[in-house]
Protein backbone atom coordinates (compact mmCIF):
# COMPACT_ATOMS: atom_id res chain seq x y z
CA UNK A 1 0.00 0.00 0.00
CA UNK A 2 1.51 3.31 -1.09
CA UNK A 3 1.77 6.30 1.25
CA UNK A 4 -0.78 9.10 0.84
CA UNK A 5 0.29 12.27 -0.95
CA UNK A 6 0.36 15.94 0.03
CA UNK A 7 1.14 18.81 -2.33
CA UNK A 8 2.61 22.15 -1.21
CA UNK A 9 2.23 24.87 -3.84
CA UNK A 10 4.53 27.76 -3.03
CA UNK A 11 7.22 25.77 -1.23
CA UNK A 12 9.74 28.26 0.12
CA UNK A 13 12.52 27.79 2.68
CA UNK A 14 10.41 28.86 5.68
CA UNK A 15 6.84 27.70 6.11
CA UNK A 16 6.86 25.63 2.90
CA UNK A 17 9.75 23.53 4.12
CA UNK A 18 8.20 23.12 7.56
CA UNK A 19 4.92 21.97 6.02
CA UNK A 20 6.69 19.38 3.89
CA UNK A 21 8.64 18.09 6.88
CA UNK A 22 5.51 17.79 9.03
CA UNK A 23 3.51 15.93 6.41
CA UNK A 24 6.42 13.58 5.71
CA UNK A 25 6.61 12.96 9.46
CA UNK A 26 2.91 12.08 9.31
CA UNK A 27 3.66 9.30 6.82
CA UNK A 28 2.91 11.13 3.58
CA UNK A 29 4.91 11.74 0.45
CA UNK A 30 5.07 15.41 -0.51
CA UNK A 31 5.20 17.16 -3.88
CA UNK A 32 6.80 20.61 -3.72
CA UNK A 33 5.80 23.20 -6.33
CA UNK A 34 7.56 26.53 -6.91
CA UNK A 35 9.26 28.42 -9.74
CA UNK A 36 12.90 28.24 -8.61
CA UNK A 37 13.97 24.78 -9.79
CA UNK A 38 17.43 24.79 -8.20
CA UNK A 39 16.26 25.91 -4.78
CA UNK A 40 13.31 23.53 -4.91
CA UNK A 41 15.49 20.54 -5.76
CA UNK A 42 17.90 21.36 -2.94
CA UNK A 43 15.03 21.66 -0.50
CA UNK A 44 13.52 18.33 -1.53
CA UNK A 45 16.91 16.63 -1.21
CA UNK A 46 17.38 18.04 2.29
CA UNK A 47 13.97 16.74 3.39
CA UNK A 48 14.53 13.22 2.10
CA UNK A 49 13.24 10.65 -0.40
CA UNK A 50 9.59 11.31 0.42
CA UNK A 51 9.81 14.87 -0.94
CA UNK A 52 9.65 15.49 -4.69
CA UNK A 53 10.48 18.79 -6.43
CA UNK A 54 8.25 19.89 -9.33
CA UNK A 55 9.19 23.32 -10.74
CA UNK A 56 6.01 25.14 -11.75
CA UNK A 57 4.73 28.63 -12.52
CA UNK A 58 1.64 28.61 -10.31
CA UNK A 59 0.05 31.47 -12.24
CA UNK A 60 0.11 29.49 -15.51
CA UNK A 61 -2.99 27.28 -15.95
CA UNK A 62 -1.26 24.84 -18.29
CA UNK A 63 1.76 24.52 -15.99
CA UNK A 64 -0.43 23.88 -12.94
CA UNK A 65 -2.49 21.28 -14.78
CA UNK A 66 0.66 19.53 -16.00
CA UNK A 67 2.17 19.55 -12.49
CA UNK A 68 -0.92 17.93 -10.98
CA UNK A 69 -0.99 15.33 -13.75
CA UNK A 70 2.65 14.52 -13.05
CA UNK A 71 1.94 14.14 -9.33
CA UNK A 72 -0.94 11.80 -10.18
CA UNK A 73 1.36 9.62 -12.29
CA UNK A 74 4.49 9.62 -10.16
CA UNK A 75 3.15 9.79 -6.61
CA UNK A 76 -0.61 9.42 -6.62
CA UNK A 77 -3.63 11.71 -6.35
CA UNK A 78 -3.04 14.18 -3.48
CA UNK A 79 -5.13 13.85 -0.35
CA UNK A 80 -4.02 17.25 0.93
CA UNK A 81 -3.18 20.33 -1.16
CA UNK A 82 -1.75 23.45 0.48
CA UNK A 83 -1.59 26.78 -1.32
CA UNK A 84 1.21 28.76 0.28
CA UNK A 85 2.26 31.08 -2.55
CA UNK A 86 2.30 34.85 -2.52
CA UNK A 87 4.36 37.87 -3.40
CA UNK A 88 4.46 41.47 -2.25
CA UNK A 89 5.90 44.53 -3.94
CA UNK A 90 5.70 47.42 -1.44
CA UNK A 91 4.48 50.82 -2.44
CA UNK A 92 2.00 53.59 -1.76
CA UNK A 93 -1.19 53.38 -3.77
CA UNK A 94 -0.18 56.48 -5.76
CA UNK A 95 3.12 54.86 -6.74
CA UNK A 96 2.17 51.23 -7.41
CA UNK A 97 2.66 50.28 -11.03
CA UNK A 98 -0.34 48.50 -12.59
CA UNK A 99 1.86 45.62 -13.75
CA UNK A 100 3.11 45.08 -10.18
CA UNK A 101 -0.43 45.08 -8.82
CA UNK A 102 -1.48 42.56 -11.45
CA UNK A 103 1.49 40.29 -10.76
CA UNK A 104 0.82 40.28 -7.01
CA UNK A 105 -2.83 39.44 -7.65
CA UNK A 106 -1.94 36.66 -10.08
CA UNK A 107 0.46 34.98 -7.65
CA UNK A 108 -1.58 35.66 -4.51
CA UNK A 109 -5.10 34.85 -5.71
CA UNK A 110 -5.35 33.66 -9.32
CA UNK A 111 -2.75 30.97 -8.65
CA UNK A 112 -4.76 29.91 -5.60
CA UNK A 113 -7.81 29.45 -7.81
CA UNK A 114 -5.82 27.38 -10.33
CA UNK A 115 -4.34 25.14 -7.63
CA UNK A 116 -7.61 24.88 -5.73
CA UNK A 117 -9.58 23.96 -8.85
CA UNK A 118 -7.16 21.18 -9.81
CA UNK A 119 -7.25 19.83 -6.25
CA UNK A 120 -11.04 20.03 -6.02
CA UNK A 121 -11.59 18.14 -9.28
CA UNK A 122 -9.66 15.18 -7.91
CA UNK A 123 -11.02 15.26 -4.37
CA UNK A 124 -14.68 15.58 -5.34
CA UNK A 125 -14.34 12.49 -7.51
CA UNK A 126 -12.88 10.61 -4.52
CA UNK A 127 -15.23 12.19 -1.97
CA UNK A 128 -12.47 13.22 0.45
CA UNK A 129 -9.43 15.43 0.88
CA UNK A 130 -8.32 18.75 2.30
CA UNK A 131 -7.40 22.03 0.62
CA UNK A 132 -5.63 24.53 2.86
CA UNK A 133 -4.91 28.18 1.98
CA UNK A 134 -2.32 30.39 3.68
CA UNK A 135 -3.62 33.85 4.56
CA UNK A 136 -2.15 36.77 6.47
CA UNK A 137 -3.05 39.76 8.60
CA UNK A 138 -3.69 41.46 5.26
CA UNK A 139 -6.53 38.98 4.62
CA UNK A 140 -8.59 40.93 7.15
CA UNK A 141 -7.16 44.45 7.14
CA UNK A 142 -5.80 46.60 4.35
CA UNK A 143 -3.02 48.77 5.76
CA UNK A 144 -1.35 51.79 4.22
CA UNK A 145 1.34 50.74 1.78
CA UNK A 146 0.04 47.18 1.50
CA UNK A 147 -2.42 47.42 -1.38
CA UNK A 148 -0.38 44.85 -3.35
CA UNK A 149 -0.71 42.35 -0.51
CA UNK A 150 -4.16 43.05 0.94
CA UNK A 151 -6.05 42.91 -2.36
CA UNK A 152 -5.02 39.35 -3.33
CA UNK A 153 -5.19 38.14 0.29
CA UNK A 154 -8.76 39.43 0.68
CA UNK A 155 -9.67 37.67 -2.57
CA UNK A 156 -7.97 34.43 -1.55
CA UNK A 157 -10.01 34.39 1.64
CA UNK A 158 -13.22 34.81 -0.38
CA UNK A 159 -12.12 31.97 -2.66
CA UNK A 160 -11.56 29.70 0.34
CA UNK A 161 -14.96 30.58 1.82
CA UNK A 162 -16.79 29.90 -1.44
CA UNK A 163 -14.95 26.63 -1.99
CA UNK A 164 -15.59 25.47 1.58
CA UNK A 165 -19.33 26.02 1.29
CA UNK A 166 -19.49 24.34 -2.10
CA UNK A 167 -17.17 21.40 -1.47
CA UNK A 168 -17.77 20.57 2.19
CA UNK A 169 -21.03 18.69 1.47
CA UNK A 170 -19.09 16.70 -1.13
CA UNK A 171 -16.52 15.48 1.39
CA UNK A 172 -13.74 18.01 0.81
CA UNK A 173 -12.43 20.08 3.73
CA UNK A 174 -11.36 23.61 2.72
CA UNK A 175 -9.74 25.84 5.33
CA UNK A 176 -8.07 29.25 5.40
CA UNK A 177 -5.22 29.93 7.85
CA UNK A 178 -4.46 33.52 8.84
CA UNK A 179 -0.81 33.99 9.78
CA UNK A 180 -1.05 37.09 11.98
CA UNK A 181 2.56 37.97 12.69
CA UNK A 182 6.11 37.53 11.47
CA UNK A 183 7.39 34.03 10.81
CA UNK A 184 10.78 33.33 12.34
CA UNK A 185 13.77 32.41 10.18
CA UNK A 186 17.28 31.20 11.01
CA UNK A 187 18.72 34.62 10.15
CA UNK A 188 16.05 36.57 12.03
CA UNK A 189 16.80 37.45 15.64
CA UNK A 190 14.21 36.89 18.35
CA UNK A 191 13.86 39.54 21.03
CA UNK A 192 15.57 38.51 24.31
CA UNK A 193 12.81 40.35 26.17
CA UNK A 194 10.05 38.47 24.35
CA UNK A 195 11.08 34.94 23.33
CA UNK A 196 8.74 33.26 20.85
CA UNK A 197 7.65 36.70 19.66
CA UNK A 198 7.64 35.35 16.10
CA UNK A 199 5.73 32.39 14.73
CA UNK A 200 7.76 29.17 14.59
CA UNK A 201 7.27 27.57 11.13
CA UNK A 202 7.13 24.09 12.65
CA UNK A 203 4.39 25.20 15.05
CA UNK A 204 2.39 26.61 12.15
CA UNK A 205 2.89 23.39 10.21
CA UNK A 206 1.53 21.39 13.13
CA UNK A 207 -1.72 23.35 12.92
CA UNK A 208 -1.99 22.58 9.20
CA UNK A 209 -1.51 18.90 9.94
CA UNK A 210 -4.27 18.99 12.54
CA UNK A 211 -6.59 20.63 10.01
CA UNK A 212 -5.85 17.84 7.55
CA UNK A 213 -6.68 15.05 10.03
CA UNK A 214 -9.61 16.91 11.63
CA UNK A 215 -12.82 14.85 11.94
CA UNK A 216 -15.48 16.08 9.54
CA UNK A 217 -18.03 16.43 12.34
CA UNK A 218 -16.04 19.49 13.51
CA UNK A 219 -14.27 20.99 10.49
CA UNK A 220 -12.60 24.40 10.77
CA UNK A 221 -13.16 26.94 8.01
CA UNK A 222 -10.82 29.62 9.32
CA UNK A 223 -7.98 29.45 11.81
CA UNK A 224 -5.88 32.40 12.93
CA UNK A 225 -2.41 31.93 14.38
CA UNK A 226 -0.29 34.56 16.11
CA UNK A 227 2.50 34.74 18.70
CA UNK A 228 1.51 35.54 22.25
CA UNK A 229 2.80 39.14 22.07
CA UNK A 230 0.98 40.08 18.85
CA UNK A 231 -1.73 42.74 19.20
CA UNK A 232 -5.03 42.05 17.50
Amino acid sequence: MTAPVALVAGAGPGLGRALAQRFVKGGMRVALLARDAARLSAMAASIGPDARALPCDLADPDAVGAAFARVDRELGVPQCVIFNAGTYRPGAVLDVRPEDFLQCWKVGCYAGFLVGQQAAARMVERGSGSILFTGATASLRGSAGFVNLASPKFALRALAQSMARELGPRGVHVAHVIIDGQISAPDRQQSPAAPDAQLDPSAIAESYWQLHVQPRSAWTLELDLRPWVERF
